[in-house]
Parts: structure tokens; C-alpha cells; sequence
């Protein structure tokens, strides 16, 4: 359903675009979060568990960066996943402050076994683009994130890094 803004020809055109694009993503999101759901997971203990598998423990503000979530947001899905059994978070001696998050053996099974079904219902669902829009759509999605300016999240933190500093000065 296209936008029922009056207004000028650029301001319809790039709200269509953000509705489809919006809608696009919820929509194709909401059908891969029911194959985690079935495993009984959420979208957030996925990639969690993803980014583990794949870049090895970490503390939890970097994974909330990878993920683009907040710190909190990360604590309670890490919480959540520490109580199933599949992370551990383990302090670090030089620094009690950091404290990494690692796959258990039962993380990794679970993990493991999901991602490549994860990986074919995705090409399942991208099949509907040729191959050149898929690399299309990537570029896009790519400027769209990339050279569309900082994530909130990370202007947060500078912008707390800056009053900090000024704090202290």
C-alpha cells in the first residue's frame, strides 16, 4: 500500500520506498523468526549464538555492537540463554569489568545444527530475486546502512564518551 502523503514527487517516492522496504523486511523477518521459534529460540538468541559460533567469545558490548542492540537488551538475551544452558559468561582476570560470553558444548550442538538450516531458508526466500537483484539488493541495503550515518546506538556512546570526557576536564 503505497504511501497517502501529499506531497512533493521526492517526498512520496522515498516514503514508498521506505514502506516497501519496511514492510519487506518485517514480513521475510517474521517468517525466519518462526524456524527459530520452532527451535525455541528468539531472533536476538540467533544471532547471539550465530556471532559466537562464527567470531568466537566475546564481552557483551561487543556483541551488542555486532548486533546493532543495546547493552541491556543484549544482558537479558544472555541471561535467557545462560539459563538454557547454552552460554557461560566467564570474568576476566585483568580486567574484572570485561566479562566474555562463550558458546557451552550444548550452545555449539544447538547452534551448529541450526545455522545451516537457517541458511537454506534464506536462499529458499531469496530465490525469489535473480541472482543480480539479490547482488542489487545487497548494495543497496549496504548504502542504506552504511552511508546513512551512525546507528543510534553508537551515537549514544559518543556521545556519552564526549560528556565524559568533558566531565573530567
Amino acid at each position: 500500500m503505497p504511501t497517502h502523503f501529499k506531497g512533493s514527487k521526492q517526498e512520496v517516492r522515498a516514503l514508498n520506498a521506505f514502506i516497501n522496504l519496511a514492510r519487506g523486511s518485517d514480513s521475510l523477518m517474521a517468517r525466519m523468526s518462526l524456524q527459530f521459534e520452532s527451535e525455541g529460540l528468539t531472533t536476538g538468541q540467533f544471532g547471539i549464538l550465530e556471532a559466537l559460533l562464527h567470531l568466537g567469545p566475546m564481552c557483551q558490548k561487543t556483541i551488542g555492537e555486532k548486533l546493532l542492540r543495546s547493552g541491556g537488551n543484549i544482558t537479558l538475551v544472555v541471561d535467557n540463554l545462560e539459563k538454557h544452558g547454552w552460554v557461560r559468561r566467564e570474568r576476566q582476570k585483568d580486567d574484572r569489568r570485561k566479562i566474555l560470553v562463550h558458546l557451552t558444548p550444548e550452545g555449539r550442538r544447538l547452534i551448529s545444527e541450526m545455522v545451516p538450516r537457517h541458511v537454506k531458508a534464506i536462499v529458499k526466500e531469496m530465490q525469489r530475486l535473480e541472482p543480480g537483484e539479490q547482488e542489487a539488493l545487497r548494495r543497496i541495503c549496504r548504502k542504506l546502512g552504511r552511508d546513512g550515518g551512525e546507528t543510534p546506538i553508537v551515537k549514544s556512546k559518543r556521545r556519552e564518551k564526549n560528556n565524559a570526557a568533558s566531565e573530567a576536564r
